[in-house]
């Protein structure tokens, strides 16, 4: 059975991976994270992840690396993370009140060849006053999420509605990504009492 690498440092990544009883090496990356002039968000998530799992798999090595990104979006706008809190409230000015899109994106490597999976999710975060950005901000949470919240953490507190994949929001979409390494022959543990 080929060893598994998560291209990242992300504590989120790691532990939806444990869920599913995968313990990986972790092995973080630093690639340039700009978008190209032009390009889609969907197409620019997919870039993202393979290059991050191109990256983390050393010369020689027999092993399947897996990389993942995820972009929150308005249309053609991407959200990124905030520099500071006067970024968040822009962030939350623009995305409250509305449906945006929180795309995931999966890569598998095994140095010769590319598997990926794409997580589409819809977000719906309420109105959010200067008052509460200030206070999350002041957190320390939305400081390095793409889009400035955590549906996972604090940040739930804003989320009226979720269309999609939850765990896709968090970073790392579940089922896709349980699948997607069972076809490749790293199946997760049996839950117990099945046969």
């Amino acid at each position: 059975m080929p060893q598994l690498i998560l291209a990242s440092a992300s504590p989120r990544r790691r532990e939806l991976l444990a869920q599913l009883g995968y313990a990986p090496e972790l092995r973080p990356t630093s690639i340039d994270e700009s978008r190209r002039d032009g390009e889609p968000p969907v197409q620019f998530v997919r870039r993202l992840a393979r290059e991050k799992a191109r990256a983390a798999l050393h010369s020689g090595e027999t092993a399947l690396v897996l990389g993942a990104d995820t972009l929150v979006c308005l249309g053609d706008r991407v959200f990124g993370k905030p520099t500071d809190a006067a970024e968040a409230r822009e962030i939350y000015a623009a995305l409250a009140g509305r449906w945006h899109r929180v795309l995931t994106a999966v890569a598998i490597t095994d140095g010769q060849r590319v598997w990926q999976t794409l997580s589409r999710n819809g977000v719906f975060l309420r109105r959010i006053s200067a008052a509460e950005a200030d206070s999350y901000w002041a957190s320390g949470e939305p400081q390095d999420k793409a889009g400035a919240y955590a549906i996972q953490g604090l940040g739930a507190v804003f989320v009226r509605s979720l269309r999609g994949s939850y765990s896709g929001v968090m970073g790392l979409p579940l089922a896709e990504t349980a699948a997607l390494l069972s076809q490749l022959g790293l199946p997760p543990p049996p839950f117990a009492g099945t046969a």
